[in-house]
């Protein structure tokens, strides 16, 4: 009995090669996508690095031409002194308060809120969802004065309660994004607990809040960053000077050596503020990814 002849393009050798000839495309595709992330990655990352490298300098590399990218001898006493210069420790005492008191205000509001859109059925519930999410098109700019003159009647003015109270009345934005995560949330497991004689509060602590913990833990970290680095709502609201956070004592540092062209010291105290967002974000990295992935699985 004739062995049957296959095909020369069916041959184990022709397979072999195409398969090589294919693995060398996908790693050749693959090696250029990772080279092109890797240069945008490096121009994200840019500002910070000249930001950090002229914070070690002394006067005279700061203004060298060609700029020096790696200072040396390094000037690691331009840290203490810029925080020296002002009174930081206080500046970011009066922060830590500030964005702490905004965070657990949104996360209280905006999960009672949350609630009532995902899980209640109740009349004109989605056209009030709707009408939430279309404050998020008014720009702060529009309220900017009338929310002043509110405030000033009320007393506010040179206090964190006109930055602190709203907070307590809900985000749209983190409404919206505590409402997704709600809704992929199983029905049955908020209907065995009403069985079990459960109200609609002991249901949302119980069960809801400890199975949305990544999506709480994102609303907390973004509200946390926004209040750190908001540097308009105290500059209108805040006039004494040992009440500033940090966005306005960093204000405060650069226009007192904007004439000594200090630039070493403005850099080394900026290093210091957004260390504490730098250290939190890569923390809670991957809660903060998985967050933000699972509140978009249902609408």
């Amino acid at each position: 009995m004739s062995q049957a002849v296959l095909p020369k393009a069916y041959t184990p050798a022709a397979a072999r090669g195409a398969r090589t000839e294919f693995d060398a495309g996908s790693i050749l595709r693959s090696g250029l996508f990772y080279l092109g992330m890797l240069a945008l990655a490096l121009i994200f990352v840019l500002p910070l690095i000249w930001m950090l490298s002229t914070s070690l300098k002394n006067d005279v590399q700061t203004y060298h031409v060609p700029p020096i990218w790696l200072p040396w001898p390094m000037r690691f006493a331009n840290y203490p002194e810029a925080m020296r210069a002002q009174p930081f420790g206080l500046f970011f005492l009066n922060s830590f308060r500030y964005a702490l008191l905004t965070v657990i205000g949104q996360l209280l509001s905006c999960a009672l809120a949350a609630y009532g859109f995902a899980r209640l059925r109740w009349k004109g519930r989605n056209v009030l969802f709707a009408i939430c999410l279309a404050t998020m098109m008014i720009p702060f700019q529009v309220t900017m004065v009338p929310l002043f003159i509110t405030f000033k009647h009320l007393g506010w003015i040179n206090s964190y309660k006109p930055l602190i109270v709203p907070a307590f009345f809900g985000s749209a934005y983190f409404i919206f994004l505590l409402r997704q995560f709600f809704l992929s949330i199983p029905q049955e497991l908020s209907e065995a607990a009403r069985i079990d004689g459960a109200s609609d509060l002991g249901i949302l602590v119980r069960i809801i809040l400890p199975l949305a913990k990544p999506a709480l833990a994102v609303v907390g970290l973004f509200q946390f960053m926004g209040a750190w680095d908001n540097y308009l709502g105290p500059l209108i609201y805040l006039n004494s000077q040992h009440k500033y956070p940090v966005a306005l004592g960093l204000q405060l540092f650069q226009s007192n050596f904007v004439e000594k062209l200090a630039w070493p010291y403005l850099m080394a105290a900026t290093t210091v503020t957004i260390l504490p967002i730098i250290i939190l974000f890569y923390a809670t990295q991957r809660i903060l990814v998985e967050g933000i992935s699972i509140t978009g699985i249902k609408g």
